[in-house]
């Protein structure tokens, strides 16, 4: 990033990851950030509360149980969990005026000082773009930073499934994203921060993941993960310091 290269800290990172110095250094001199949403920008997970509200938050929730411990892939779990769901239009934008998502304490903070330091961000979500719109707004995160599931409604406002095109759709899916905004802005050194595995996953193409588990941990995560932090305060303080 211009104005952030020269520096003791800030010299050429090798393309190996090793140390957790070096990925603070390219977190310190990053393009671009990358977040996952659920449980980590916001507190809860999008789906769980869309099937709560929606009446069958139990059956969804047992379903989600079952996914995680078989082969099922992202999109088959998906299918199944939003045919059991089948969310209006109408439920959908009631559930985010009357129980909008809550943001996770310094994450607000963190995104201005990105901002201010001039560098992008993006929020990749597995979750629905209308509530991923919504936490972006919040966060004044442009609409085209946005990279979530499309869910698709008839005329008359009954769901009709979802966009199965979208790299989100699939596994592996977050990483697709990442390739293809280094492809497209050509970013040098891009971070994506999320809690689970899939957000884990997406490094390489990532250049460095962030483990977060300020709101849930993932045990898997917080043992591999290089760098694992459970306040967003931690990376506010970094940049602070360089």
């Amino acid at each position: 990033m211009e104005g952030f290269s020269t520096g003791k800290y800030c010299r050429k990172i090798p393309k190996r990851m090793a140390s957790l110095m070096e990925i603070k250094e390219i977190f310190c001199n990053a393009d671009a950030v990358c977040f996952d949403v659920d449980s980590t920008v916001i507190k809860e997970e999008g789906i769980d509360e869309l099937a709560k509200f929606c009446g069958v938050g139990d059956a969804v929730a047992e379903m989600t149980r079952r996914a995680m411990g078989g082969s099922v892939t992202f999109k088959a779990a998906l299918t199944a969990r939003l045919g059991l769901i089948r969310p209006s239009w109408e439920q959908v934008q009631k559930l985010i005026s009357d129980h909008p998502p809550h943001l996770t304490p310094g994450i607000r903070e963190l995104v201005s000082r990105l901002h201010q330091r001039g560098v992008q961000v993006f929020l990749i979500s597995g979750g629905f773009q209308s509530i991923v719109e919504h936490v972006a707004s919040q966060l004044n995160i442009p609409t085209a930073n946005v990279f979530a599931n499309r869910l698709k409604f008839y005329f008359n406002g009954e769901y009709a499934g979802f966009d199965e095109t979208q790299p989100t759709a699939e596994s592996g899916g977050k990483g697709k994203v990442i390739a293809h905004l280094k492809e497209q802005f050509n970013f040098k050194n891009v971070v994506m921060i999320g809690d689970g595995a899939t957000d884990m996953e997406a490094c390489p193409p990532a250049d460095c993941f962030i483990g977060f588990g300020g709101n849930v941990i993932r045990k898997q995560v917080k043992e591999k993960a290089k760098w694992y932090i459970t306040h967003f305060d931690e990376l506010l303080k970094e940049l602070e310091e360089r």
